[in-house]
């Protein structure tokens, strides 16, 4: 499983950092972003939690 976050959609609320801070980040232009490599196993659920919970539906799974 990798995580994308959409610039474009990204309100920069944080929720999915303070969900899974191991694979949300913020990126230079202040929104957040995902780390490029695989999720591992055990932060899956975080992941989609994250995706699930984004008010702005920034977040998919890819």
């Amino acid at each position: 499983m990798k995580a994308h976050v959409d610039p474009d959609l990204c309100i920069s609320c944080g929720l999915c950092i303070s969900t899974c801070e191991d694979v949300f980040h913020w990126g230079d232009d202040e929104k957040a972003e995902a780390i490029e490599e695989d999720v591992p196993a055990e932060l899956e659920d975080s992941v989609q939690e994250a995706i699930e919970n984004c008010p702005t539906e920034a977040i998919k799974e890819v």
